[in-house]
């Protein structure tokens, strides 16, 4: 039950971190600002989420990871609110960035919860069931985003986000109480207050080691190539295919479709292939998908290669989660909270970058060099994972 929660949790963290993709257009008009500017709205969630990291990592392994999760889902849904009601752009951006720093303390921690609670057989597919929950709220974010800005209204989308936020923070605080999850874990206490110096030192250490330092890297490239491309999917759907604001974000659920597909075949995909091939595997279908979203000369086929963009960044990413909480079991919160700061400042570059191009009709050979990188960067991480998630040379 604790983890069906959660995962309600990580759903409404991810449909709000998609939610605002197939707004740029219509967000752009309101404002008056160009598409590129608009984008700030997803890039300031994006930095917030991935600088906060920094904080919950610690937070999560001393005060322990489900009171975090609770007050971090609590605080979306007050921020979401406020975001709903923002009066101009530059509220409205920095409404979104408190909402990601709110955000940024419940996915990642529930994946560290479970490397606590879950052994490393079953850990990665524990951690797909975890994904399907992420996977459903980016469909249902980039969606209801699309439907809700042609239909009720931008604002009526985080509205909603507000309140399902709210459901999901009551239903996981009466939950966690009545199994004595609330219950203030060892260590906590006086004296246990957050030390600056400690805290350094503690991540200083964890960069000292190899392996650590090469999963980051590899997040932080993966998270400007793919990630940081697909927040611009709708845009290139809207202006290169000529669809509405409803129909772009319908066409990302199909990216979440792949995601769906690949949790429910996880186990079956990792006993074939291993984390070898998921990898390689994973890096060809997002490259293939990125040149067709590109160059595709017909919309049939940007729909096709979103499935497989999707499809193919779920193999990758979920190779290097199971990375993630495996690089320091002595210190998992901040480990995998690091992890999350460098996907996220990734994707925060990548859509700097993006943005940029999209005003000058750039985005074809921009997915077209992401896709070269995507490709190039999983040949390097089939290269060095070993079949039991040992990277080589750590």
């Amino acid at each position: 039950m604790m983890l069906r929660l959660i995962g309600l949790a990580a759903f409404c963290s991810m449909a709000s971190m998609r939610v605002c993709d197939p707004m740029l257009v219509e967000l752009s008009q309101e404002f008056q600002v160009t598409t590129g500017d608009a984008a700030a709205v997803i890039a300031a969630f994006a930095v917030a989420y991935g600088v906060l990291q920094l904080v919950y990592g610690p937070l999560g392994d001393r005060l322990g990871k489900v009171h975090v999760i609770i007050g971090a889902t609590s605080a979306c849904a007050v921020f979401s609110a406020i975001t709903a009601l923002a009066p101009t752009f530059t509220v409205l951006v920095v409404s979104r960035a408190a909402m990601g720093a709110a955000a940024a303390g419940i996915i990642p921690l529930s994946m560290a919860w479970i490397g606590d609670q879950v052994a490393y057989e079953q850990r990665q597919e524990t951690l797909a069931r975890l994904m399907v929950a992420t996977v459903t709220g980016m469909m249902a974010g980039q969606w209801f985003g699309g439907f809700a800005t042609e239909t009720l209204g931008w604002r009526t989308a985080l509205a909603v986000l507000a309140v399902m936020f709210a459901v999901a923070a009551v239903l996981l605080f009466r939950h966690a109480r009545a199994a004595g999850v609330l219950q203030a874990p060892a260590g906590a206490g006086a004296g246990s207050g957050f030390s600056l110096r400690a805290y350094l030192a503690g991540t200083a250490a964890l960069l000292r080691i190899a392996r650590v330092r090469w999963v980051l890297a590899v997040v932080a490239i993966e998270g400007a190539l793919a990630f940081g491309t697909l927040a611009f999917v709708p845009a290139r759907m809207v202006d290169g295919f000529g669809l509405s604001a409803s129909a772009a974000g319908g066409v990302m659920v199909l990216y979440g479709v792949g995601g769906l597909i690949y949790s429910v075949f996880a186990r079956r995909w990792l006993a074939a292939l291993g984390e070898q091939g998921l990898a390689l595997t994973g890096a060809t279908l997002i490259a293939t998908g990125l040149l067709a979203l590109a160059w595709a000369p017909a919309v049939a086929w940007a729909v096709l290669g979103c499935f497989c963009a999707g499809l193919g960044f779920y193999m990758l990413h979920n190779t290097l989660q199971v990375q993630a909480t495996q690089m320091a079991p002595e210190a998992r919160g901040t480990a995998v909270t690091l992890f999350a700061c460098l996907l996220f400042l990734g994707q925060s570059a990548g859509v700097l970058v993006v943005a940029f191009s999209v005003d000058r009709g750039w985005l074809p050979p921009v997915f077209s060099a992401a896709a070269l990188g995507v490709l190039a960067l999983g040949f390097v991480i089939s290269r060095r994972v070993q079949a039991r998630g040992a990277v080589v040379g750590a």
